[in-house]
């Protein structure tokens, strides 16, 4: 479908990769709508888009009912908003779990079934859930994250089989480690030798193409990392012994204590 006029809704707006999502819309035309926590970084980059912004926690359990309330119909809804769940599993409460589970794979659902109704009725819409390379390829110390992103996937996949018929496309993004913003370049970690990084203009660009061109699935990682994901598909056991000889268990504890405070 065609960006310039229509309307977007790109939750997790106040982030850096949330920001970049909402500039390269707005610079194709599309009139934004912003939603996120921070009230002063919203509404400074709503003026600056020339959109609207909704200050909302997505945490409570209204809140994506409101914010699509709020924002009226929309003909691209991009599902940016997560929490990080870096750290054994034992290291959560119950209530971190319920939290990453609705932040993550909830509302996202919650945003689609609302978005879609409408989109449905007029055949016309897009759907874009921002994933993780962490959604295709598991590592130790990440199930919990694993988990919400490896089922966004298959929520994304399914959903656009049943909209298809409708003229409603759906997308999955997948970024790898994402350097000047976002959850890795927030925690401050060093990465291995070799694996390297994009930026949130590169996630912003495949938003985008995956809505002109209606892809369903998009990574955004160099051919290192990218090679591993294959890898990671086709032999897992494989794949984890050799992130095990790689180090990787020191990388999630890294990522885990840098992301402690944003759980």
């Amino acid at each position: 479908m065609k960006i310039a006029k229509a309307t977007a809704l790109i939750t997790g707006a106040t982030g850096g990769i949330g920001q970049a999502i909402a500039r390269e819309l707005a610079g194709r035309g599309a009139s934004v709508v912003l939603t996120g926590r921070r009230a002063d970084v919203l509404e400074s980059l709503a003026a600056e888009l020339d959109g609207r912004s909704i200050v909302a926690d997505l945490t409570d359990r209204d809140g994506a009912a409101r914010v699509l309330e709020e924002a009226g119909p929309v003909d691209i809804l991009v599902a940016n908003a997560g929490l990080p769940a870096s750290g054994p599993l034992t290291d959560f409460s119950v209530e971190d779990i319920d939290r990453v589970l609705d932040v993550n794979l909830r509302v996202p659902m919650v945003m689609a079934r609302l978005a879609a109704e409408e989109m449905t009725s007029r055949r016309r819409g897009h759907l874009v859930f921002v994933s993780s390379i962490a959604g295709k390829v598991a590592s130790g110390g990440t199930a919990l994250y694993n988990a919400t992103k490896f089922g966004l996937r298959g929520f994304a996949l399914g959903l656009r089989e049943d909209l298809h018929p409708h003229g409603v496309g759906v997308s999955a993004i997948y970024p790898g480690f994402i350097r000047d913003a976002g959850m890795f370049a927030d925690a401050g970690v060093d990465l291995p030798p070799g694996v390297g990084t994009s930026t949130p203009g590169d996630v912003a660009r495949a938003v985008t193409h995956a809505i002109e061109r209606d892809r369903a699935e998009l990574d955004v990682a160099p051919l290192p990392v990218r090679v591993g994901v294959v890898l990671g598909g086709l032999a897992p056991s494989l794949f984890a012994r050799l992130q095990r000889r790689a180090g990787a268990d020191k990388l999630t504890q890294a990522l885990a204590e840098g992301q402690r405070d944003k759980r």
